[in-house]
């Protein structure tokens, strides 16, 4: 079975992709400055404590990703069926 991405810009398939998996918006600390979120990235909560990573409201994360004007990368399942958690943002066209 192969493990195909998709690509979206759709906010509640991205939210519920997230927590789906346990997920939660963040930003990466140190990368953007007075309103800016900075890097959008998912926090896992299960996974082991990024310190780097400072959740963020869904308004904030959707609001950033709209002005950067990303597209999310996503996988739903591996390729042996399991729940996958491989996302990334890209620039959109």
């Amino acid at each position: 079975m192969a493990a195909d991405s998709k690509t979206t810009t759709d906010h509640d398939t991205i939210k519920h992709w997230a927590e789906e998996r346990g997920g939660k918006p963040a930003s990466v600390a140190g990368t953007g400055g007075g309103d800016d979120p900075g890097l959008l990235r998912i926090d896992f909560e299960d996974d082991e404590k990024d310190d780097k990573l400072e959740p963020i409201g869904w308004d904030d994360f959707f609001e950033k990703f709209e002005a950067q004007r990303l597209s999310f990368l996503y996988q739903d399942k591996t390729a042996d069926g399991s729940l996958s958690r491989f996302n990334k943002f890209v620039r959109r066209g």
